[in-house]
């Protein structure tokens, strides 16, 4: 029993680093001011637009607005998968809260961060996207939190029967086209409020060289913790 738990103390610890590094690539991204991953474009542009409260919790943060679209997409889930839907998806729940508060802290933490020219917007970039990749690497080795945002994209490939790659790349799409048409409606601009941009060209180097990082950082997270891992 003592080993179990420790095993699971440590996936979880091992995963939630993972969470934790996601979270400061997607303020990096944010503060380089030159577009963000596809999967955060809706919660930034909604952000932007101001605050609600729902069943008396106001959401207005970035982390917040992640959250709640989370949850929106375990109810997706739960649409495509009906019966199929596994109980254990629920821990996509937790998940969703632990990451959206990691995201709000770290967008505090680098608030600071204030790029004066366009190399080193580029520079913050490319750090958001190697950061996201080792953060992910981190979270498939730990194998404990599962964030909705691929949950969905397995169960998109399931219902519609096409490949979780063809799936990722039409969910990806819809999440930017979704912000654009939002950001288009409460500022009149496709790319943002005007002053902070949500979609650019950040957003399109998050989609395609992220996953050609994950070949290196995979590698990389198993050398730091595949031994702690595997010999719980």
């Amino acid at each position: 029993m003592t080993d179990k738990i420790k095993s699971i103390a440590a996936r979880y610890s091992v995963g939630t680093l993972g969470l934790f590094l996601v979270s400061v690539g997607v303020a990096l991204s944010i503060k380089s001011d030159l577009g963000t991953s596809p999967i955060s474009c809706p919660p930034y542009v909604a952000s932007l637009i101001g605050s609600f409260s729902i069943f008396g919790f106001k959401i207005g943060t970035v982390g917040q607005y992640t959250i709640l679209m989370h949850l929106i997409f375990i109810l997706i889930q739960i649409a495509l998968l009906r019966s199929r839907f596994k109980l254990e998806s629920l821990m996509q729940i937790p998940a969703a809260f632990v990451f959206g508060i990691l995201t709000d802290l770290s967008i505090w933490a680098l608030d600071w961060i204030s790029p004066e020219c366009y190399g080193m917007r580029l520079v913050l970039m490319a750090l958001a996207i190697i950061i996201t990749a080792l953060g992910i690497s981190l979270e498939v080795i730990g194998n404990a939190w599962m964030l909705a945002g691929e949950m969905t994209n397995a169960a998109v490939a399931d219902f519609l029967g096409v490949k979780f790659r063809n799936a990722k790349i039409g969910f990806d799409i819809t999440l930017v086209i979704i912000a654009a048409a939002i950001s288009w409606f409460c500022f009149g601009n496709l790319l943002g409020d005007g002053q902070e941009n949500v979609i650019r060209e950040g957003t399109i180097m998050s989609a395609l060289f992220t996953g050609l990082c994950m070949k290196g950082t995979d590698k990389l997270a198993g050398k730091m913790f595949g031994g702690i891992i595997s010999s719980r």
